[in-house]
């Protein structure tokens, strides 16, 4: 009777372990927070843990100090919004941003989470904008070694390999079927409708709704799968090979704020603090007896090359940026411009009247 009780308790035991899926933290807003770097007025412009430095890719003809420029990180204020064309014009995408925002009380007091202004036309046409971060997450970015991670130990398919991006910034590995998806949200009782965006191994990019923000208050939106199988024997068992496809992913690409015509157009204001997933496993164990991507080094190539690929957009980008800005006028008035200036227009309106 003994044996018959552990034996019965063992099983389930067993059987519980199997009935819950897995729960992960796929990017944490109150991680991000700027933490180095300088504007220029004492103030931090980039998160280190996430800091990307695309000046590698340079080419020589740029100087030190743009070189020094093309850095980027996953920092809140370095996120960008992207609108679409019925949205678009000078004043929305001058506008609309991307900014920490304190939590003054509450149950979050004391957090800096992700606040997001968006500039809708008034007028009744449908519009989206995205919020993107300014480089796509890298899957197979390194542990940093100086950040005391395990850096590049056994190659990227290795069972020891670990992302830069993982545990909150951006990236879970091993990810089989979506159960389900949570955002935290503090609403502000705006009828606009809320995506998430992810994409996956193969780079394809998807769409989960979240539902409306219509709401006061914090709540945490969920999206559930639809087509999930809880039944295992009415499941489409795959089979499918490990390599060189590698660990099956999923990254943040970021999320999507959809006005409808009909709804009240004009400013939106939003805030969030992460994004979490539900999934099934799709390896019981990532153990494996010979370490393929050390031999043939298939993912990496195919990493490097496109990650080679978007620094060199990107550290152009932000070489134009900083050429644009030098060109740019920064005074406020022609007192300020000084009496050199105002000379000069003198000049041209004698010539003018000449």
């Amino acid at each position: 009777m003994k044996r018959t009780f552990v034996l019965t308790t063992a099983a389930m035991m067993l059987a519980g372990a199997f009935a819950f899926a897995e729960v992960s933290t796929l990017i944490d807003f109150t991680l991000l927070n700027a933490d180095s770097g300088d504007d220029g007025n004492g103030n931090p412009t980039l998160n280190a843990h996430t800091t990307m430095d695309y000046a590698e890719s340079a080419g020589t003809v740029y100087t030190d100090e743009q070189k020094e420029l093309m850095k980027t990180s996953l920092a809140i204020g370095e996120w960008e919004i992207v609108l679409n064309s019925s949205a678009r014009n000078v004043q929305s995408v001058g506008i609309s941003t991307v900014r920490e925002a304190p939590v003054a009380a509450g149950k979050h007091e004391g957090e800096k989470i992700m606040g997001v202004r968006i500039e809708f036309p008034t007028t009744s046409v449908h519009s989206n904008a995205k919020v993107v971060p300014a480089f796509s997450i890298p899957a197979y970015e390194p542990v940093r070694s100086e950040e005391g991670g395990e850096g590049e130990e056994g190659g990227e398919n290795s069972a020891n390999f670990k992302s830069q991006f993982e545990n909150g910034y951006g990236v879970v590995k091993n990810v089989g079927t979506l159960k389900s998806i949570a955002v935290e949200t503090l609403g502000e009782n705006f009828p606009h409708r809320l995506y998430v965006l992810l994409s996956d191994t193969d780079g394809v990019q998807r769409r989960y709704d979240m539902g409306t923000l219509k709401f006061d208050g914090w709540r945490t939106l969920t999206w559930n799968n639809p087509d999930y199988i809880s039944e295992v024997r009415t499941r489409e068992i795959r089979v499918i090979p490990l390599y060189p496809r590698g660990l099956p992913f999923v990254k943040f690409d970021g999320f999507q704020v959809s006005r409808d015509a009909s709804d009240v157009g004009g400013t939106f204001i939003g805030y969030f603090r992460n994004v979490q997933i539900m999934y099934d496993k799709a390896l019981l164990t990532t153990e494996r007896d010979i370490v393929d991507e050390d031999l043939w080094n298939i993912i990496g190539d195919k990493e490097k090359a496109r990650q080679n690929a978007e620094m060199s957009r990107f550290g152009n980008k932000q070489v134009n940026r900083y050429l644009e800005k030098q060109k740019m006028a920064t005074e406020t008035s022609f007192e300020e411009a000084g009496e050199g200036s105002e000379e000069g227009s003198s000049d041209g309106a004698t010539t003018q009247a000449e």
